[in-house]
């Protein structure tokens, strides 16, 4: 029998340090969530002091390596020529940077959407 009370003793110690525990990542969550949030409204101020300077943003994302942001893809397909090739919506500028994928995925959607039509195998057409 004294084994038992042993064995118990052990498993709520056991089991008071995993509460111990369990608290302290629930606070050091919160503690991390209030930090981003912290660190969101930062970036967004110097965004904001970058965009009043006329640099735009860009400076910092481009030393980051970070992604360059959404492209408006309408105003792309605005761009281009009457009859163009992905190579030429890869020169249209904010899209030098996009995987193929991409592009090709908004030529698709061009097409779905009726804005633009395959004229030839690479060779596409602004509607």
């Amino acid at each position: 029998m004294p084994r038992q009370k042993a064995s118990r003793g052990a498993a709520s110690a056991f089991q008071q340090v995993q509460r111990q525990a369990r608290t302290l990542l629930m606070n050091l969550r919160k503690d991390i969530r209030s930090k981003e949030s912290v660190l969101n409204k930062l970036k967004e101020e110097e965004a904001r002091l970058e965009s009043m300077i006329g640099r735009g943003g860009a400076g910092a994302k481009a030393v980051s390596g970070g992604p360059r942001g959404r492209v408006n893809w309408r105003n792309v397909l605005s761009a281009l020529p009457k009859q163009f090739k992905a190579a030429d919506v890869r020169n249209v500028r904010g899209v030098k940077q996009k995987r193929p994928s991409e592009i090709f995925a908004a030529i698709t959607r061009w097409i779905d959407a009726g804005a633009a039509r395959r004229r030839a195998r690479g060779v596409y057409e602004r509607v």
